[in-house]
């Protein structure tokens, strides 16, 4: 018996060329990108499986830098992965978007940031994009415009699995998998990283398993449509390492070069008036009468380095550490007593795995709203944008209202769910080998309407 592999039309030629397609690029002939296997069925077919069950699997998890938390969410899933599998896993953690399509989808990032820069604007796009109505149409046009590309991205990691982090990189690959008859084949999943509110386009109905962070998300996603088999409520994927830390406070607090006894309040200062609030919650730690501080302040800055070089500038009465982007939250969260932070998905999952009781001083509008009645409501922490009010309640928590903060940090620590991340990549793992997982090849045979 004799396969022949179709060999990719004209159409698509400029495509493959520019991004070397299985080598196929840089000015080689159609005829010599035309491949055959040929084998006889029956002696191979033993063989065939074999080859399938040993090979690592390639699994790619399609993620944009639409903040922090789709970027942070994927490299946990990565992590999980090889922990839990080794090498019987290849993962790619990469931007299709950003390196194969065009405007609008390859700036995806710098226009989310401009929105959120302008928070009414982000505000009106969010909602007036929500019907489904809306972003469906709106979709299908950049999957016929773009499709080709599409298909050029996915065929170069040749993907057993994949894994979308990001609510509008699900439409058009899975129709282009549905054009290659690959939509049996290649599993295909979908990891929601908001942690209540969720855009519409988070819930589509094509993908095989829809991972959600709690059961907001859950309810939402059987009003849009989904069938119940279709959702599975693990959690918010969250690095291995806040998981399996295993140091002490103390223990910490000594790496980190903190005060040892003191306790500690710590500042994430990505998000509105940093350095006023940091001032004025120093000035609330400090017991004039006693002369002495009462609490600490750890302040991480991340990529602003004009905000560091500002605050470590300031004279403090207080210990204050200014650190500017860690690799490491889960030691800082670890050794600290209380957050203060905006209503961002990651921080909060987080923090309720540290048991810290969170001040929420802002969020996004949209996707980050709910956020803020899940953490109150709960018991978790809760929301002031007012630094003095800020300042007050840390001083309190610190003092005066000690029971208040343990009981706090209980309640986080209830809402906790650590181990996420493995329970996704688990179900992931067992769902790819229920399907026929024989090889399979990827050609360029798209409908003739993308021509």
């Amino acid at each position: 018996m004799v396969v022949k592999a179709a060999s990719p039309r004209e159409s698509i030629d400029k495509v493959f060329e520019r991004v070397g397609v299985y080598g196929f690029g840089g000015g080689c002939s159609l005829k010599r990108r035309k491949y055959v296997i040929e084998y006889e069925e029956d002696e191979c077919k033993t063989e065939m499986e074999q080859m399938c069950s040993d090979r690592t699997k390639n699994v790619l998890i399609l993620m944009s830098d639409t903040g922090g938390g789709h970027r942070a969410s994927a490299e946990a899933i990565r992590a999980a992965f090889q922990l839990e599998f080794g090498d019987k896993y290849r993962v790619f953690v990469k931007d299709v978007w950003k390196e194969y399509t065009g405007w609008p989808l390859n700036d995806l990032e710098g226009q989310y940031k401009f929105m959120v820069n302008h928070g009414k604007i982000w505000n009106v796009t969010y909602h007036t994009t929500s019907p489904k109505w809306v972003h469906s149409v709106y979709l299908a046009a950049l999957a016929v415009y773009y499709a080709k590309e599409v298909e050029a991205g996915l065929m170069e990691y040749k993907p057993d699995i994949i894994i979308t982090v990001h609510p509008l990189m699900q439409h058009i690959p899975i129709k282009v998998l549905k054009w290659q008859n690959l939509d049996k084949k290649v599993l295909f999943v979908t990891v929601v990283t908001d942690l209540t509110t969720c855009h519409r386009t988070w819930f589509e109905p094509g993908v095989t398993r829809l991972y959600c962070p709690s059961t907001e998300v859950t309810k939402s996603a059987l009003l849009d449509g989904l069938e119940e088999s279709q959702l599975r409520l693990f959690g918010l994927p969250i690095r291995p390492s806040f998981v399996r830390s295993v140091q002490s406070k103390d223990d910490l607090r000594l790496e980190l070069k903190m005060d040892p006894v003191l306790p500690a309040a710590l500042l994430m200062g990505l998000f509105g008036p940093v350095k006023k609030t940091a001032q004025i919650l120093a000035d609330a730690l400090y017991d004039k009468k006693l002369g002495k501080p009462i609490g600490q302040l750890i302040i991480i800055c991340g990529r602003n380095e004009t905000l560091v070089a500002s605050l470590r500038s300031v004279t403090w009465k207080i210990p204050v550490m200014v650190r500017g982007f860690e690799n490491e939250m889960q030691k800082w969260m670890g050794a600290c007593d209380c957050i203060i932070t905006k209503a961002g998905p990651g921080t909060i999952a987080e923090a309720f795995i540290c048991g810290l009781p969170i001040i929420l001083n802002d969020y996004i509008p949209g996707q980050e709203k709910g956020n803020v009645p899940y953490v109150v409501n709960n018991g978790a922490g809760i929301f002031t944008r007012d630094p003095h009010e800020i300042a007050r309640n840390v001083a309190e928590w610190f003092t005066t209202k000690k029971d208040e903060l343990k009981r706090m940090s209980e309640s986080a620590r209830k809402m906790a769910k650590p181990n996420a991340v493995f329970d996704i990549v688990n179900d992931i793992h067992k769902l790819y080998w229920q399907r026929n997982s024989t090889p399979y090849m990827l050609t360029s045979t798209l409908p003739n309407f993308i021509c």
